[in-house]
């Protein structure tokens, strides 16, 4: 099992060696981002803090995010010409092929946060966390990142085609928008302020922030890690459900 995930994995890593400008769109648009809403409209925030200080946590959650389409794309792509099945007759365990996708995603993801961070200490980034506080943030982006890519990893397989496997991680891009990653919940409007603070996100971005300021809230970091490990739960079990069902 272990020698065919490591076998899958070096697979899909030659696959983005061989089509880089996913990983590269997954790793510029995030900067995009950070320079928009720094330099062109941060000033326009009250957040209490650097601007750039509050938006880091929740550009590092979109910079997961924007990864995902690239996954859900390759994995159909896998399911709709038939080379599952290749896999499945030459006996290749489901686990190990979906592993491969899912542990390519989260590497992507890491690349892309480690150069959204590098340029956000460029810009002026100073968080206070120790050793131990970076130490959670890494973990909860890891656990984040893994959760996200079982969970796009199913909408792959359900999707009938690559195209609408892309559009289908699309709700993911545009959720963490809808919550606290640009400006605090409490000066939305009535209405999308309470789905920004009872949807998934929040808590994750509010306890990456914590982990970052050295000032972590027990509450925040429940809830963050309770939506990670349910949100990677269905996608776990949706994924081998509908791989066996596509194989």
């Amino acid at each position: 099992m272990k020698s065919q995930s490591a076998v899958m994995l070096r697979r899909n890593l030659k696959h983005v060696a061989r089509n880089p400008t996913s990983v590269f769109n997954g790793v510029l648009m995030p900067i995009v981002l950070m320079f928009m809403f720094v330099y062109v409209i941060g000033d326009a925030f009250s957040v209490g803090v650097d601007y750039v200080d509050y938006a880091t946590p929740g550009l590092m959650l979109l910079a997961v995010c924007y990864g995902l389409g690239a996954t859900a794309i390759s994995v159909n792509s896998d399911a709709t010409k038939g080379i599952i099945n290749r896999f499945k007759a030459m006996d290749v365990s489901r686990g190990a092929v979906l592993t491969g996708h899912v542990v390519t995603s989260v590497l992507t993801n890491l690349l892309a946060i480690a150069a959204l961070v590098g340029v956000a200490f460029l810009l002026g980034f100073r968080p206070s966390a120790g050793f131990l506080g970076w130490l959670g943030a890494v973990g909860l982006v890891v656990l984040l990142a893994t959760a996200a890519a079982w969970l796009t990893v199913a909408l792959g397989l359900a999707a009938k085609s690559p195209e609408t496997a892309g559009m289908a991680s699309l709700p993911l891009v545009m959720l963490p928008f809808f919550s606290s990653a640009i400006v605090p919940a409490d000066k939305m409007g009535q209405g999308i302020r309470q789905f920004a603070e009872y949807q998934p996100f929040t808590p994750i971005i509010e306890t990456l922030r914590g982990l970052l300021t050295g000032t972590p809230q027990t509450g925040q970091a429940i809830a963050a890690v309770a939506w990670c490990a349910g949100i990677g739960l269905v996608g776990y079990l949706w994924a081998r459900a509908t791989f066996s069902k596509r194989a």
